[in-house]
């Protein structure tokens, strides 16, 4: 007769099974918002990618944007590559790398789309690609896109995100600025409308050129939006600056932006813009004309 029962102790399993099991468990299973700073379970986001809790549009792939706005594209200047002017060490490296993850010949894609039935040329700038920065073959796909909106008096429709210019194309990169610029101005005297839209983040080269001169400026919410850094600023003019500096909602308050729209309503704003661009005649004075006070 035994005096003790015998326990049953858990077995736990050998070193190589457990690497083997954690090694099974996805990596993005909780995202944490860099806004608030909660912690989601990933399926909460959606298919926006949006944090639950303050609304924060996670960085999409141009791919990943374009999905959510329509699927009556067709891209343009796929077959550019850059030269890489410089020769900078380890460059054609880096290039390749973001080609193969991003599935683009540089930052940003470009092409005509339909929202419905309202066309209009679009451009989709890829933070994935090198943090989006602008080099010479994402200024001339930009170029090109308003050259072809200009000759077929399409509207223009450019996501923005972007680090600023690319080191590595030094002067070349930054010449981008104005040849973009200029695009720009002769699409805007055919009296065309271009509608910009801030998403995380919009930085350097690229805000102080094209991404401030659209007729109709929109925003993410949360969306970095400046020109040079924060510890670059703070640093010069020996201060600190306030949680929400060059976030969308203080850049609205300064006048820079038109309107913050959740991404859940994006794609409806564009195609009201679209479709106001199209009673106006095609004409960007009588589109303004006759924007209503409140967008849906």
């Amino acid at each position: 007769m035994r005096l003790f029962k015998r326990r049953h102790y858990i077995k736990l399993p050998a070193h190589a099974e457990l690497k083997r099991r954690r090694d099974q468990v996805p990596t993005d299973l909780w995202q944490q918002c860099p806004i608030c700073q909660q912690t989601s379970y990933t399926k909460e986001l959606g298919p926006l990618k949006v944090c639950p809790h303050c609304q924060y549009g996670f960085r999409l792939t141009a791919w990943a944007r374009l999905k959510q706005l329509t699927t009556n594209f067709t891209a343009w200047d796929q077959d550019l590559a850059t030269s890489d002017p410089l020769k900078f060490p380890g460059y054609q490296t880096k290039i390749v790398r973001a080609q193969t993850a991003t599935q683009l010949n540089d930052s940003v894609l470009t092409g005509r789309a339909k929202f419905g039935k309202l066309a209009c040329a679009l451009g989709i700038m890829d933070s994935y690609f090198m943090m989006g920065s602008m080099g010479t073959i994402t200024g001339e796909k930009i170029t090109r896109l308003f050259e072809r909106a200009t000759q077929a008096r399409l509207p223009v429709i450019l996501f923005t995100a972007s680090g600023g210019a690319r080191m590595q194309e030094g002067i070349h990169s930054l010449m981008q600025m104005t040849k973009v610029s200029q695009a720009v101005a002769t699409h805007s005297a055919a009296g065309l409308l271009y509608v910009v839209v801030l998403t995380d983040p919009t930085t350097g080269g690229v805000t102080a050129s094209f991404a401030m001169q659209g007729d109709i400026i929109l925003a993410e919410p949360h969306a970095l939006v400046g020109f040079a850094g924060r510890r670059v600023i703070e640093q010069t003019i020996n201060e600190q600056l306030p949680a929400d500096f060059q976030r969308a909602e203080q850049v609205l308050q300064a006048g820079f932006i038109d309107r913050i729209v959740p991404r859940a309503k994006l794609k409806a704003t564009l195609q009201q813009l679209l479709q106001l661009h199209t009673n106006g005649g095609g004409h960007l004075s009588k589109t303004i004309k006759n924007l209503p006070t409140k967008l849906s």
